[in-house]
Order: C-alpha cells, then structure tokens, then sequence
C-alpha cells in the first residue's frame, strides 16, 4: 500500500508570493478577498446598534471601505508585502458602541486620532518592534478567542431581533430573515466548492436581503437619494474631542488591535513560508496606524489585519499578495461610491445577526487553534485561564459602574487582553529578568 504524506504548505500553495497572474484572475481573487473579509459588516453592525441616523450609517461605511482600501492596497504593494486584507477592527465595537448611545462620537473620533498617532511614533521610531511580550502566542490566542466570545452577544442581538421583552424579539419575521442567512453561510462554508464556498458570506447576504424585501422589512428607495459618486464626510459627528477616559479605553483597544494584527502578519509568513522581519513589522503597524487616523477623520474607526482572509492563502492556495493590492482597490472604489455604502447601511439587523453568528464562531475556532499550539505548562494554562475567566466573568459585576471603571469592566476584549498582559509580566517575564540576574 502507498504511504500517504499530509499536505504541507508548500504543496497547498500553487501560487507564490511574488507571482503574477493574468489581470482577469487577478481581479477575481481579488474580488474573493473583499467578499471574504466581510468589511462592511462591523459598520453596519455598529451603527444598527448605536441606531445612527442613515446619513451617518452610510457615511460610516464609506469611511470604513476608503481606510481599509487604502491600507490594504500600501500594505501589500509596499509594507508589509505580504498578502494581508485590512478591515475594521472587532476590538473596537462595543466600546464605538457604548460612545455612540453616550452622544460621544465626537470624543471617539479624538482618542482613536490620538491613539493611531501615538502607535505610529512607536512604529517608526522601533519601540513597538521592542514590545515583544505582547506577541505571544499565549496572548494573541486568548485575544482573539476573546473577540469571538465578545461578539456572541451582539450577534444573537442582532440575530434575534433585540432582548425578551423588545418588540419583535424572536418573531416570526426576524427569524425568517436570520435562521435561513446563518444556514446558508453554514451550509455553504462546510460542504460548498469553490466559488460557492468562497462566496458563502455574500450570497447569504443577497439571500437575506431578498427576503426580507418579499417581508417587507427593507426599504431601499433611499438609495436613490444618494449620488453614484462623492466624499465621506470630514468630522461628520462634529469638532474633535479629547477626554481621558474615553482615550484609555480607545488606547488599550488600539493596543489590542496591535496584537491581533501581530497575529495575522506571523500566520501569512508561516504559510508562505517567507520572514517577517523588524522593518516590514514596523512598516506594517506604521501603515495601519496612518489609515487609522485618516479613518478617524471621515468617520471611521480603526481598521487591523483581517484573519479570516489568511485562512483563504490555503483554501485557494493563492499566496500572490497581487491580487490583495486588486482587492485594496476595489475597497477604494466602493468607499467612493456612496451607493454602495447606502445599500449595504440598509441591510436589515437580523440578515447581518445571520452573517455574523458563523463568522464568530469562525474567530473563537481560531482563538483556540492559536492557543492549542502554545508550550504546555502551568504557567500558560494559568494565564489563559485566568484571562478567560475574568474576562467572561467581570462583565456581569460591572453594571451599574460609571466612568472608565464601567467602560473597562463591561468589555470582554479589553479585560482579556490587559490580564494576559499583566499575567505573563507576573509568571513569565519578571521571573525570567530575575533568573537572568542571578545567573549573571
């Protein structure tokens, strides 16, 4: 009997990094990417939240499209050079959220601004390079596994229709648009073939959209109220505004981002088997920090690498990072068309309940795929342990609470990624520094 040998991944991908394809395939994988990384669905989902008037939702989406065009688009022609698609970070949703219900955009939009800028200045001088605790496996797994969990609660929101007591929660309707959207990006996602497969996310979408027309619960001739092409909106919540509590929490969010994106960066290298050295790092964070800025300006929030676009390099084995700079540009021509963002701002809240249901699912499998391939020992499982737990446990001591002690508390991702930090200070590195000491 043949013995049977495991892909690895140099046999899965079939395209290198640094080959170029013919311009029509090209433009479809690259295509591929912007459906996959699903960019407008976090600001539709924020502004459904925050209930923003459509103006705003729209203009929101727009921003979001122009700063993750443009970052992917610099990142992989001249950064980082590596096939990575930015998008809105998770990170950031609940506490866009919590300043959204708060009448507190404004401030939002200045302390993402100061944020970015103090990122940008560790970037290029090399002191974030320097910061290597923080791109830990242990970390960045429970960061990311954290984001997952994060999201359940606003997705079943969304998915359900409100909470039990609201009108419509779980009515016949909402869950005519929400059960058959998530089922199809499930169904599609697990035993779908190429384009179908790819594509699960989008047709789920058109899907929804289509029922919940036939429903009656989306109205789309206010699209027509808006030009096919045009600028966001510069400072659309109006003048900036600093306040330090709310440039904490944004700060530690950003911090968080960072890690994430530190995640993304280091599984495309592996894959494609290329390093990643300081200066790409510092050219990549740098990069991310720029648009982060430009996208507090229009509107936006920040934008980080987008994992679920990774794990397409071994679907398609496709590793050309030409068609991610295909896929920039297509961001930045949607971001132009207002449009779009209008048509994509009216999606009804439980059709993106349905979307997001599997793509949250998708980020804590990946938590827990970074965190099973940490060295075990007690330390590690200390850490994950306890950052875990505080961080699905506090929340629900924290109502009540006012303040940056309240929006600190009330955030799973934020509680996570501070107590790995600091618990990986306290087990790993301290000790580490001292026995070094000792043994000199």
């Amino acid at each position: 009997m043949a013995e049977i040998t495991p892909k690895t991944d140099e046999q899965q991908i079939i395209v290198e990094l640094e080959e170029k394809l013919p311009p029509l395939k090209n433009f479809l994988y690259g295509l591929q990417h912007v459906f996959v990384s699903n960019v407008w669905l976090d600001p539709i989902f924020v502004a459904a939240m925050i209930g923003l008037p459509f103006a705003l939702s729209a203009n929101l989406v727009n921003s979001i499209f122009i700063a993750a065009g443009l970052v992917t688009l610099l990142q992989a022609a001249r950064f980082v050079k590596l096939p990575i698609v930015q998008g809105p970070s998770a990170a950031f949703d609940s506490i866009m959220i919590a300043a959204g219900k708060a009448n507190g955009l404004a401030a939002a939009s200045g302390a993402i601004l100061m944020s970015a800028l103090i990122v940008f200045i560790l970037s290029i001088t090399g002191l974030l390079g320097r910061l290597k605790m923080l791109f830990t496996p242990v970390i960045s797994g429970t960061v990311i596994f954290l984001v997952g969990i994060s999201l359940s609660g606003f997705t079943l929101s969304e998915f359900l229709g409100g909470a039990p007591g609201d009108e419509g929660f779980a009515s016949p309707a909402v869950l005519m648009m929400s059960i058959p959207t998530a089922c199809i990006v499930l169904l599609l996602s697990i035993f779908g073939k190429g384009y179908l497969k790819s594509f699960s996310f989008l047709i789920a979408l058109v899907v929804g959209d289509i029922i919940a027309i036939f429903l009656g619960k989306a109205d789309y001739s206010m699209i027509a109220e808006k030009p096919w092409f045009g600028l966001p909106t510069f400072l659309p919540y109006g003048g900036l505004e600093f306040e330090w509590t709310t440039f904490i929490t944004f700060f530690v969010a950003y911090i968080v981002a960072v890690i994430e994106a530190m995640g993304v960066y280091q599984a495309s290298s592996t894959i494609l088997k290329t390093e990643i050295d300081a200066k790409k790092i510092r050219n990549g964070f740098a990069g991310e920090s720029a648009g982060s800025m430009l996208s507090s300006l229009i509107g936006g929030f920040p934008t980080t690498a987008y994992a679920q676009n990774v794990g397409l390099l071994r679907l398609t084995g496709v590793g050309s990072r030409y068609p991610v700079m295909i896929a920039g540009v297509i961001f930045l021509i949607l971001g132009f068309v207002p449009k779009a963002g209008a048509l994509l701002a009216l999606t009804p809240s439980p059709v993106v309940g349905g979307i997001f249901l599997p793509a949250a699912a998708t980020l804590i499998f990946t938590g827990i795929s970074l965190l099973a391939k940490v060295e075990q020992n007690d330390r590690n499982y200390m850490i994950i342990g306890l950052s875990i737990l505080l961080a699905i446990s506090l929340p629900s001591f924290a109502t009540g609470l006012t303040g940056a002690a309240g929006t600190f508390l009330s955030n799973t991702i934020l509680i996570g990624a501070f107590s790995s930090i600091i618990l990986q200070l306290l087990f790993v590195n301290i000790p580490n520094w001292f026995r070094k000491g000792t043994e000199k």
